[in-house]
């Protein structure tokens, strides 16, 4: 991951999770240097060794707690100084107005906005740099595309901008593509049967992704002497060969390293064998738990990293729990030396003191919500059973931005994903 000292770029690691994960392996899948950081590293001033801070999706109010005020001071100190800012959804989200203000720019309110859009969307680029020999088949076997065509690229229940004049437009969005999502709703499926008004009517929610029609989606700011660019899009998105020449070009824009030639579709990724007893043990309970929520129509995997979920579970979550363990699989497997493994062993130990209760009680509370939704409207925060609201409670909090048992384990599993990857 290291790059010549003058280019390099630096990946903040803290509070992003499933999505730094996918961060790492789309930048490292596009031939990109960088180094990954925490929130540590920037109080302490390591940022003067970088000129491009890439900040990926999570949840921004977290990040911000993550940094503190002397994160928050140097991330400013350094882009007015003439350092580049990358922010993707969460990531985005944070260098606004309602995060740290790097830009005047804020999200819309919940109720006025998509709030639970996902995948493929076309979008209306203007004339830039990060638009530039974007082929025109995700499959890399195309030409690239005409001037006028729109690409598609992938968007993962982002939030959306209010922009004013200071800011540049780079893309805005346009049509959702028929194999996309609004909550659990296809809006090919939709589109072709449904009726928009009436399912928003009953969701309680906006789910017309035409609502998103003309909205930036990708925005550009100054801060001082540095540039700010800002993506609800997911070009990081796994095996989007349209998003990696886009991060190819953000790097060059940015005056970071870049390998010449084109991208390359990754192969389609194999799942790791544990390498060791108790990672073997963490693989099979989850690996159980995500069993159990496609057998009872929970949900279904869109792409290797990321769920379809139906509205009332806490899918993300699930998800990110999944993702992360089997990373840790991976980077294990990768360990060169049998005492690398050794030293993680009371770490794992740890890990598995947390997972396996919680696992245990996430199966009993996924059940009891598969048969809730047989009664009535059943939503992440509402229920009307107690018990099973308690339940909830325990294991998530009522915090949409991750809490109770779950954010315990997954900060556990953070911490140990980062050192994994850190000490290659």
């Amino acid at each position: 991951m290291q790059g010549s000292k003058s280019r390099r770029a630096a990946l903040l690691w803290d509070e992003s999770f499933l999505w730094g994960v996918m961060a790492c392996k789309a930048l490292e899948a596009a031939g990109l240097s960088f180094d990954l950081i925490r929130a540590e590293d920037v109080r302490s001033g390591r940022l003067r060794e970088y000129s491009l801070l890439f900040v990926p999706g999570g949840w921004a109010s977290n990040k911000v707690k993550a940094l503190g005020d002397g994160g928050v001071a140097e991330i400013k100190k350094f882009v007015h100084d003439g350092g580049a800012y990358v922010g993707f959804c969460g990531g985005a989200g944070l260098a606004t107005a309602d995060g740290i203000g790097l830009v005047p720019v804020k999200r819309r309110p919940t109720k006025e906005r998509v709030p639970s859009f996902s995948g493929r969307i076309r979008l209306k680029v203007n004339n830039h740099s990060l638009w530039k020999d974007i082929p025109a088949g995700e499959d890399g076997r195309s030409e690239l595309r005409t001037q006028n065509a729109e690409p598609v690229f992938h968007a993962w229940w982002p939030s959306q901008f209010i922009v004013d004049g200071t800011i540049s437009v780079l893309a805005a969005y346009g049509e959702a593509m028929p194999d996309s999502f609004s909550s659990d709703v296809n809006v090919g499926d939709a589109e072709a049967f449904g009726n928009w008004e009436e399912l928003e009517k009953s969701y309680q929610i906006n789910l017309n992704p035409r609502r998103l029609l003309g909205e930036p989606a990708v925005i550009e700011g100054a801060f001082g002497a540095g540039k700010v660019v800002l993506s609800l899009l997911h070009f990081d998105t796994p095996r989007d060969l349209q998003g990696a020449a886009v991060l190819r070009n953000i790097w060059r824009y940015c005056g970071c390293d870049a390998i010449a030639g084109a991208a390359v579709l990754p192969e389609e990724p194999r799942r790791a064998v544990p390498p060791n007893a108790v990672l073997a043990e963490l693989d099979a309970a989850v690996t159980g738990l995500i069993d159990l929520g496609e057998r009872n129509f929970l949900w279904f995997w869109r792409n290797p990293l990321l769920l379809q979920w139906r509205r009332g579970v806490r899918g993300l979550e699930y998800c990110t729990l999944a993702v992360m363990v089997r990373e840790i699989a991976e980077e294990q497997r990768s360990q060169k030396s049998n005492a690398g493994r050794q030293k993680a062993g009371e770490a794992l130990e740890r890990i598995k003191g947390l997972l396996l209760p919680f696992i245990e009680k996430a199966k009993h509370l996924l059940v009891r919500e598969r048969f809730a939704m047989q009664g009535g409207r059943l939503t992440y925060d509402q229920c009307e059973d107690q018990e099973l609201q308690s339940l909830r409670e325990e294991l998530f909090s009522r915090s949409k931005s991750h809490g109770g048992q779950f954010k315990e384990l997954i900060d556990e599993l953070d911490r140990f994903l980062y050192n994994e990857k850190t000490l290659r």
